[in-house]
């Protein structure tokens, strides 16, 4: 049963090369949130769907935590790895997002190796849908997770969003090159994909 008197959360932004992200945490330093500028209904709806009616206020996320963020745009793929992540789904959705979490920086996993790697190769839709209501992106990263065909499949964040995050962490990881290729870049190039089958 949820508290009568919302709980009150913090509404950081910071900024990135693609882009202002709203960083919502708790008092604990938990992040609850992550999402894009321009994306502020869906993360709102998505924290009501999880916490209630929260008090957000504007103010400046714990240290370790924005700098965390930061240092991920500025290249150290590793830089998230430690940070604690609340949510409220159902289990078969924390999973997913466990899963998520567990997707190497510089790799991608198709929604078929995402509902296989939880226990559950038959609920690729039901994976694909968990991956949706990710509120916390990157962080959890739902970017990582591409169409069996290789292509790059919706991303509430936008496309070009996805993409420019999937180059980054291509760019930035040390063994990207030698990775197979599935799906056009926006450079013409090819963009790895994982090569773990699931």
């Amino acid at each position: 049963m949820r508290n009568a008197q919302p709980e009150t959360l913090t509404l950081d932004r910071v900024a990135t090369p693609t882009g202002e992200v709203l960083l919502v945490t708790d008092a604990e330093g938990a992040v609850r949130a992550l999402d894009f500028a321009g994306f502020e209904e869906r993360m709102m709806r998505l924290l009501r769907r999880h916490w209630g009616e929260a008090a957000l206020v504007e103010g400046r996320a714990p240290e370790a935590v924005r700098a965390a963020v930061e240092a991920y745009f500025g290249g150290d793929l590793t830089a998230l790895d430690g940070l604690t992540v609340r949510t409220s789904g159902t289990a078969f959705q924390r999973a997913v997002w466990a899963a998520l979490r567990a997707i190497p920086a510089g790799e991608t996993r198709t929604y078929g190796q995402l509902a296989a790697a939880i226990g559950s190769p038959k609920a690729v839709r039901a994976a694909g849908l968990a991956n949706g209501q990710n509120p916390v992106a990157v962080i959890v990263p739902c970017h990582r997770v591409i169409g069996a065909n290789g292509t790059l499949t919706g991303y509430a964040g936008g496309i070009e969003r996805k993409r420019w995050l999937l180059e980054h962490e291509r760019a930035s990881a040390p063994a990207a090159a030698a990775w197979p290729c599935r799906y056009p870049t926006k450079a013409g190039t090819r963009m790895p994909i994982g090569s773990q089958n699931l």
